[in-house]
């Protein structure tokens, strides 16, 4: 069997080499002729899987995506072509909840002002947005939760539309798939008028999809110098506009979700997926393929305050040290866009091994509040 993947897939060539002759490639490169005699794909969001990629595949029957995201599958076509395909929801919300959980901690030490005393409008409620909710609960904060085809369809009464949600609201963060048709599409939910409605002193972040905010409508207001944003996707990606990122809070390059954990849970998700429609016995588990973390405990001295969050989130994520590298790439790369483009994939090529709050053991006595920290995520051990 041939399995063809995309070369930034971690742990892929240990894992489906058990199965086949595993050909990796660079993602966006991947094309029609790669995959003729293929039995397999295995890609991450930068290839897009459509009838023009798979129609001379006569042989592919699996296509899996070790993402979240789906809209870079055109499930019709493969459909159509018998062509098996499957993705890794919820692969990625830890890290992409912890991505937005430090920008928030860094701004509110930067101005000043307790995230206590502030409400987060969470636009998508599916695993990313969930999850988010219930680690700002951990930590106190007020969410105002937004999706409408989720409420209609549980009858929630817990929702708000997101114009609510926008007015009353001091952050705005976006967690939705991209959509342009039916009932609720989200492309450019965030557009001129809304953007207008964000009260001086917002936040907005988005680490969803690029054309979920109008760009260029956020770029003009964001000029008026009375608000926050925090891009982690790009219309355009992977070229994106500098007069944009020069006026952005943090930009880093759709990393949100590429924490060392998430991108294994994505890879042995897709690895389980493959197995289980072959009728093999082989089955992975992330946990085991996870190396110890730099700094793997913590041991408290006394109860934890919410003064020492910042210190303890980041010896596991520090969202300045993204933003850092992608502004000096896109500074080197200036207006040059193949730059743009090669600079963008090779940051997220080369990204560093970030971990999650899992990796890192925080101890301490039973009576230290670690179960708040474990609310967040962070494993504990408790002393008696």
């Amino acid at each position: 069997m041939k399995i063809v993947v995309d070369e930034n897939m971690p742990y892929a060539q240990a894992l489906f080499s058990q199965l086949g002759e595993v050909v990796a490639l660079p993602g966006r490169a991947i094309g029609a002729e790669d995959i003729q005699d293929a039995d397999a794909l295995l890609v991450r969001s930068v290839t897009h899987v459509n009838h023009a990629l798979i129609k001379d595949a006569k042989q592919l029957r699996f296509v899996g995506s070790a993402t979240a995201g789906e809209d870079h599958l055109d499930f019709d076509a493969l459909q159509a072509q018998g062509v098996y395909a499957t993705a890794a929801p919820g692969c990625n919300k830890v890290g992409v909840a912890e991505y937005v959980i430090s920008a928030l901690l860094v701004l509110a030490q930067q101005q000043a002002f307790k995230l206590t005393d502030r409400t987060v409008g969470i636009v998508g409620i599916g695993h990313v947005g969930s999850y988010l909710a219930d680690r700002l609960a951990a930590l106190g904060i007020k969410t105002l939760l937004c999706d409408p085809p989720r409420q209609a369809r549980e009858n929630r009464a817990d929702m708000v539309d997101i114009d609510t949600l926008i007015a009353q609201s001091d952050v705005v963060t976006f967690h939705t798939p991209l959509t342009s048709t039916g009932e609720h599409p989200t492309h450019h939910l965030m557009n001129h008028a809304r953007l207008n409605a964000l009260v001086p002193g917002s936040i907005l972040i988005n680490a969803a999809r690029g054309p979920i905010v109008d760009n260029q409508a956020l770029k003009t207001r964001l000029a008026r110098g009375d608000m926050d944003a925090v891009l982690d996707v790009y219309e355009h990606e992977p070229e994106v506009d500098l007069a944009l990122v020069e006026r952005l809070t943090f930009a880093t390059p759709h990393i949100a979700g590429y924490g060392l954990e998430g991108k294994a849970r994505g890879t042995t998700m897709v690895f389980n997926a493959l197995c289980q429609h072959l009728s093999l016995p082989q089955r992975a588990d992330a946990a085991d393929l996870l190396p110890t973390a730099p700094i793997p405990s913590v041991q408290l001295a006394a109860p934890w305050q919410q003064t020492d969050l910042m210190a303890l989130t980041q010896l596991v994520y520090d969202i300045r040290r993204d933003d850092s590298d992608f502004r000096r790439a896109m500074t080197q790369a200036g207006e040059n866009k193949p730059a743009q483009r090669t600079a963008f994939d090779q940051l997220r090529k080369n990204y560093w091994d970030r971990r999650e709050y899992s990796a890192i053991t925080v101890a301490g006595h039973a009576d230290f509040g670690l179960q708040s920290l474990a609310k967040l995520g962070f494993s504990i051990e408790e002393h008696a």
